[in-house]
C-alpha cells in the first residue's frame, strides 16, 4: 500500500530516525532531486526534495536544506479570489487578499447566453488584472528566494504573463496548490502547506 504524507520541515529529522525504529536498517539513496530510504522489512519513503536541488547529498543534508530560511512567495488566484502573501520562514510578513464576483454558468441559449458569456469574461479578466496588481504590489519587489501558485492554473498563467512579473516566473516551484478561494486563513494555511515535505510512503510487502 503507497500513501502520501506531508511533514513540516522542523518534524523531518524526527520523522526519518521513527522510520529507521519503525522498519530496522534502512539505506539511504540521495540525489539532489529526491531521497529514498529503503528499509530491511521492504518499507519503502521516497522524498521528493522541496526548493531543490540538493546540495549536501545525505539524509543530514536533507534536514538541514528543508530548515533553511527562505522568502517564499504565495500567489493564489481563482476566478472569485486572489491572494499575495510572503513568508520568510513560517512567518507571514506582507499579505493582501481580495475577491471579485464572476458569474457562474448559465442554461440560457441564444443571444443571451453570448451576452452572459461576454459579461462573465469580462468579470473573470477583471479579477485576474486584480490579482496582478497585487501581485506586483506584494511579490515583485519581495526579494524571493521561491514562489510557490495555487488555485487555477490558467489563471495563475494569466497573472504571470505580466511583464512587470517576469523575474517571478524562474522562482516557481512546486507544489501547485489547490484552495479554496483565497482568504487570509487559506493564504495562511497555503503557506503551511507549501513548506511541508511531501512522502510517498510505502509500506512492507504482506507476509504469508
Amino acid at each position: 500500500m503507497t500513501r502520501i504524507v506531508s511533514v513540516a520541515p522542523g518534524r523531518l529529522e524526527r520523522w526519518l530516525g521513527g522510520f529507521v525504529e519503525r522498519h530496522g536498517e534502512t539505506s539511504f539513496e540521495v540525489t539532489g532531486e529526491r531521497v529514498i530510504a529503503r528499509a530491511d522489512d521492504g518499507s519503502r519513503a521516497e522524498i521528493e526534495v522541496p526548493f531543490g536541488p540538493l546540495v549536501e547529498l545525505s539524509p543530514e543534508g536533507l534536514v538541514a536544506h528543508v530548515m533553511a530560511e527562505r522568502r517564499l512567495g504565495l500567489l493564489l488566484v481563482r476566478r472569485g479570489g486572489y491572494g499575495a502573501g510572503v513568508f520568510e520562514g513560517d512567518k507571514l510578513v506582507s499579505s493582501k487578499v481580495g475577491s471579485r464576483h464572476v458569474q457562474g454558468t448559465t442554461k440560457a441559449g441564444g443571444w443571451s447566453q453570448q451576452r452572459f458569456a461576454r459579461r462573465r469574461d469580462n468579470q473573470a479578466r477583471e479579477a485576474f488584472a486584480a490579482a496582478t496588481e497585487v501581485a506586483v504590489r506584494i511579490l515583485a519587489p519581495a526579494k524571493l528566494d521561491v514562489l510557490v501558485c495555487g488555485g487555477d492554473r490558467k489563471a495563475i498563467d494569466t497573472v504571470l504573463e505580466d511583464p512587470r512579473l517576469k523575474a517571478l516566473r524562474p522562482l516557481v516551484r512546486p507544489p501547485f496548490l489547490g484552495v479554496a478561494d483565497p482568504k487570509q486563513k487559506v493564504l495562511e494555511q497555503a503557506g503551511i502547506d507549501a513548506r511541508a515535505v511531501r512522502i510517498e510512503l510505502t509500506d512492507p510487502p504482506a507476509s504469508g
